[in-house]
């Protein structure tokens, strides 16, 4: 079959006889190496990108598209520099701490080989505690299956793990039930929807466990998830049901046969991408950024609650409302600000597979932005640049200790505590996308590098600030290890 045709799904050769057993962890012949990316050295044309939708004439197009990210989060920046803001006092004078602690953890995990680091990926939380899973799944599949399944079938985990990945709580954690060992948050549910996959959880097919398809998620409910996520009384995890509805909703979703095709799975979107009109074929196929995150937030916007933010009925997705943005009387779109975080950790993360084992590469990659969840967030809090306002922190305060009388919620550490709408929360995601665009900057330059050897901001993110997000959580708040400012998750934002 050629490039751009749609190879089903033929058991018989995935399942049949291989010149290496599936107990040999060696990879097979063309497996790429976890971080290279083969379309790196290829020569590649200039490809002209789209331009973002008028939002005069398409306000919802343009508030869906990632172009909106940056530009509207900018608004909120500009007036931060001038600490102007409605939640949070803006300290200038600390952005070079933020800067200088961010650099010495590159620094100290990479220093001089800046070049070796990730880009910011879901595969990173599959390796956790130094184990290649993702490698040593792929090395269980028969040889006969080529690169391009082996690139469907990531895409198929990795976009349930993504949609898994909401804040878990303080409490809740996971056990390994190949190692034994126990993992917490990102990481946990990382291995946990690893080894969902690995049990067929999300098939319809027995024969084919690893593989996700509408039918499979559609037979989820909350007790075959808390089942997988070894949710308990004893261990809870925030979110359950809307991480359940999330990945039913999904299998609505997946019936979309343009892009998911007949199979009905996530990872059928490689076929659609490689044969998309704006995709162009030099050495390697070369797909523009935009049309990958066109492709998800259309085939994705059902599974996104009906109650989130919508214009002209057509719902955003993670868009929100927030007070410190302009307001027009005729244009209700000016005082909304998109963040589409599962979009854009779904795109960082789906990228790296197409580009390892598809020979993928994408044009605009520059037009993604920094996360705006509570990590890189909270970084920004701890490192002194922004403080909460003495009326909202006490809002925030009085809304954790209501919140801590409910069963299994966090009460030992006390820090502010909002819903994801809030409008302290939004300002907050607003200003986490603004400074991460500025700290991309100044860490290059406080690293000494220029032109091409300069980080990437999803290196950035991978190296840099949300680990040290982490880092400086765990110092400040060692008994829990949660942010400075906590969010109440449905199991959809973050």
């Amino acid at each position: 079959m050629g490039l751009f045709s749609r190879k089903s799904s033929n058991r018989n050769q995935q399942n049949g006889d291989s010149n290496y057993s599936n107990g040999d962890l060696r990879p097979p012949y063309n497996m790429k190496r976890a971080n290279s990316n083969p379309a790196e050295n290829a020569s590649i044309p200039d490809i002209p990108l789209p331009k973002a939708p008028d939002p005069n004439l398409d306000p919802a197009g343009y508030l869906r598209s990632i172009y909106a990210v940056r530009e509207r989060s900018r608004l909120v920046l500009d007036k931060a520099k001038r600490n102007q803001l409605r939640h949070f006092t803006v300290d200038m004078s600390k952005f070079a701490d933020t800067a200088n602690y961010v650099v010495a953890i590159i620094k100290r995990d990479f220093h001089p080989d800046y070049s070796s680091i990730p880009p910011h990926g879901r595969w990173q939380h599959f390796e956790v505690g130094g184990r290649p899973r993702v490698d040593q799944l792929m090395a269980t599949w028969p040889s006969t299956v080529d690169n391009q399944e082996r690139t469907r079938r990531l895409i198929d985990l990795f976009v349930v793990s993504v949609l898994l990945d909401a804040g878990a709580g303080t409490k809740w954690q996971y056990k390994s039930k190949e190692s034994g060992k126990v993992y917490k948050r990102s990481e946990g549910l990382a291995v946990a929807s690893l080894e969902m996959f690995k049990m067929g959880l999300f098939s319809s097919d027995p024969e084919q466990p690893c593989q996700v398809d509408s039918g499979g998620l559609k037979k989820l409910n909350t007790d075959k998830m808390a089942k997988g996520l070894q949710v308990s009384s004893d261990n809870p995890i925030d979110g359950l049901e809307g991480r359940t509805n999330l990945l039913v909703r999904l299998g609505d979703a997946l019936l979309n046969q343009q892009i998911f095709g007949p199979e009905a799975r996530p990872g059928n979107m490689l076929d659609y991408l490689l044969s998309h009109p704006s995709t162009g074929v030099s050495a390697v196929p070369i797909v523009p950024l935009p049309t990958l995150w066109t492709t998800l937030m259309d085939g994705f916007s059902p599974i996104w609650p009906a109650t989130r933010t919508q214009i002209d009925g057509v719902p955003l997705g993670d868009a929100w409302p927030c007070g410190s943005m302009p307001s027009h009387p005729t244009h209700p779109w000016e005082n909304i600000v998109p963040f589409h975080k599962l979009t854009q950790w779904m795109t960082y993360s789906l990228m790296v597979p197409m580009q390892k084992l598809a020979n993928v590469h994408f044009v605009g990659v520059e037009l993604m932005t920094g996360l705006p969840e509570y990590r890189n967030g909270g970084l920004l809090v701890d490192t002194g640049l922004l403080t909460l306002k003495p009326d909202d922190a006490k809002r925030g305060l009085e809304q954790y200790q209501m919140n801590a009388t409910r069963q299994g919620q966090p009460n030992v550490e006390v820090v502010p505590l909002f819903t994801a709408d809030d409008d302290v929360i939004v300002e907050w995601r607003a200003l986490t996308v603004g400074f991460l665009d500025m700290l991309l900057e100044e860490v290059n330059t406080l690293l000494g590098l220029h032109g091409s050897d300069k980080l990437s901001l999803a290196q950035m993110l991978e190296a840099g600030t949300w680990k040290g997000g982490r880092e400086i959580a765990e110092v400040s708040r060692p008994n829990t290890k949660e942010p400075p400012i906590m969010i109440l998750s449905d199991g959809t934002v973050f």
